[in-house]
C-alpha cells in the first residue's frame, strides 16, 4: 500500500543466563597461557599417571610435574592480593611445595621423578648457569662498567651499613657473627634465589660438606624476608618523595638528565628470534658452567663461582660477538620467563624441608633481616645525596640488592613505580650478588682452612 510505513519488528535479543557466561568465561580462561580446559587436562593426565605409579622416572616425567605446579601456583601467587606485591608467585611455588610434602601429599613416584630430574640430571645446575651466564652476557656494557662506577659507592656503604647493623643487631639476638654474616646477611644480598641462594648452596657444599638442600633450606628465608622488607621500604620511599619534592627524580637516578638517558636500555626492534644463535647461546653457558669447573681445580674457588667471574670478565673485555651474547642472553630470556615458578616448584618439594625452615624463623630473626634491609636503604638515601644523585632513587636502586633476582627488583620496582630505574637495579642485583656470592665463598673457604 503507497504510502504506507513498514515497521520493522527486529526480535529481543536474549541476554545469556548466568550459567552461559559462567562456561564462556570458564572456556576462554587461562592457566598461564593455556586455556583452562586444556590444562585440566594436562593436569589430570599427569595426576594419574602419578597416582598410579606410570609417571616416567626421567627428564620428561620431571619437567611434566614441576611445570603443572609452577603454572598453576604462580598464578595463585600472583593473584592473591598482598602476596602478589612481594613476589607471590615465586614465594608461594617455593613453600607450598614444602609443605606439601611434609604433609605427605606426594607419593614416591613424584618425588622419584622430580628427584632424578632436580639431582640425578642436574637440571638445576643447567637452570643456575643460564641465569647467571645469560643475565651478565645480556646486559649492555655502558652500564655494566659506566654503571660499576655510578653505583660502586652507595652500593659499598650500604653494603657495609647492612653487614654492620646486621651483625649487631643479631648478635643482640644471641646470634654468633658467624650465623648471621653467612646464614643471613650473605642470602639477602646474594642476588636472589637463582642467581645468589643457588651458587651460594653449592659453594657451601663444596666447603663445608653435605648435600646443598642443607643450605638452601637455611639460606631461603633470610631471601625471602628481606625481598619483602625491600618492597615495603620501597613503597615508603615513593609516599615520602610525595611529601618531600626536593628529595624526589621521579625515576631518574642522576640529576644530570643527559646522563640518565645514556643509561636507558634500547628497546629491542629484531622482529624475530634466531634460533640457531639461541642455540649456540646455549652451548655458550655450557661452556661456562664447565670452564668454571676447571678453573676450579687450579684456583680451588668453587666453579659457580668462576663461572660468574669468567661471564664478566669476557663481557668486558668484549671477547664474544654480540650475536653470541644475545643468544645467550635469548635463553636467558626463556629460562627466566618460563621455567622459575617450576624450579621454584622442586626446590620446594627437595631443596626446602618445612621443618629446617620453621627453624629459623624466629622474631629475632625478622628483626635481624629488617636492619639489614633498611641499614642498606638509609645509606643509599645519604650517600646518593652526597653523589648528585636523588636520594629516593638512589635509596630505592641500593634496595634492590636484597631483593630476590630479577622479580625482586620488579616487584620493589613496581613498589614505588619507577621500573624506568631498572638499569640501576640490575647492576645492584646481579653485580652486587655476585660479588657477595664471591667474596663470601672466599672468606668462608678462608675461615674453614
Amino acid at each position: 500500500m503507497t504510502g504506507s510505513i513498514e515497521h520493522t519488528i527486529k526480535p529481543r535479543e536474549r541476554k545469556p543466563s548466568g550459567a552461559r557466561r559462567f562456561l564462556d568465561a570458564a572456556l576462554t580462561y587461562e592457566i598461564g597461557v593455556i586455556p583452562l580446559p586444556i590444562f585440566l587436562g594436562i593436569a589430570v593426565i599427569v595426576t594419574l599417571a602419578a597416582h598410579l605409579a606410570l609417571m616416567p622416572k626421567n627428564m620428561i616425567g620431571g619437567l611434566a610435574i614441576i611445570m603443572t605446579m609452577g603454572v598453576f601456583f604462580g598464578q595463585v601467587g600472583q593473584r592473591i592480593p598482598l602476596l602478589k606485591d612481594i613476589g607471590g608467585g615465586a614465594i608461594l611455588c617455593l613453600m607450598l611445595p614444602s609443605v606439601l610434602v611434609f604433609l605427605g601429599f606426594f607419593g614416591a613416584p613424584t618425588l622419584d621423578a622430580t628427584r632424578m630430574l632436580m639431582k640425578e640430571a642436574n637440571f638445576l645446575y643447567f637452570v643456575i648457569a643460564s641465569l647467571v651466564v645469560g643475565s651478565i652476557l645480556g646486559m649492555s656494557r655502558l652500564v655494566l662498567v659506566q654503571g660499576m662506577m655510578r653505583m660502586f659507592v652507595p652500593l659499598l656503604v650500604g653494603t657495609l651499613a647492612a653487614l654492620v647493623s646486621g651483625l649487631l643487631v643479631g648478635k643482640a639476638f644471641g646470634y654468633e657473627f658467624y650465623h648471621t654474616f653467612f646464614y643471613i646477611i650473605v642470602p639477602i644480598i646474594g642476588g636472589g634465589i637463582g642467581e645468589g641462594i643457588l651458587p651460594l648452596s653449592l659453594a657451601y657444599s663444596a666447603i663445608l660438606g653435605g648435600a646443598p638442600d642443607l643450605y638452601v633450606a637455611q639460606l631461603a628465608p633470610a631471601a625471602v624476608v628481606g625481598n619483602i622488607v625491600a618492597i615495603i621500604c620501597s613503597g615508603y620511599l615513593a609516599r615520602l618523595a610525595v611529601k618531600r619534592p626536593r628529595l624526589n627524580g621521579e625515576g631518574y637516578l642522576i640529576r644530570d638528565k643527559s646522563a640518565n638517558d645514556a643509561f636507558t636500555t634500547p628497546a629491542d626492534t629484531s622482529p624475530t628470534v634466531d634460533f640457531r644463535y639461541m642455540g649456540a647461546g646455549v652451548l655458550l653457558i655450557c661452556t661456562f658452567f664447565v670452564f668454571g669447573g676447571l678453573l676450579e681445580k687450579v684456583s680451588g674457588i668453587p666453579g659457580p663461582v668462576m663461572m660468574i667471574l669468567a661471564a664478566v670478565a669476557l663481557k668486558y673485555l668484549r671477547v664474544l660477538p654480540d650475536r653470541l651474547e644475545k643468544g645467550a642472553n635469548t635463553f636467558y630470556k626463556l629460562v627466566s620467563t618460563a621455567f622459575i615458578w617450576p624450579v621454584m616448584i622442586g626446590l620446594g618439594m627437595l631443596y626446602v624441608p618445612l621443618d629446617s625452615v620453621v627453624k629459623v624463623f624466629s622474631v629475632g630473626y625478622v628483626v635481624v633481616c629488617t636492619s639489614v634491609v633498611v641499614s642498606m636503604a638509609l645509606a643509599g638515601f645519604y650517600i646518593g645525596n652526597l653523589m648528585k644523585m636523588f636520594p629516593i632513587e638512589s635509596a630505592i636502586v641500593t634496595c634492590c640488592h636484597s631483593g630476590l633476582g630479577g622479580t625482586g627488583d620488579v616487584a620493589i620496582l613496581s613498589a614505588a613505580n619507577r621500573m624506568s630505574l631498572m638499569p640501576f637495579a640490575q647492576i645492584s642485583t646481579r653485580i652486587g650478588g655476585a660479588s657477595t656470592v664471591i667474596l663470601a665463598t672466599l672468606l668462608l673457604r678462608y675461615l674453614t682452612h
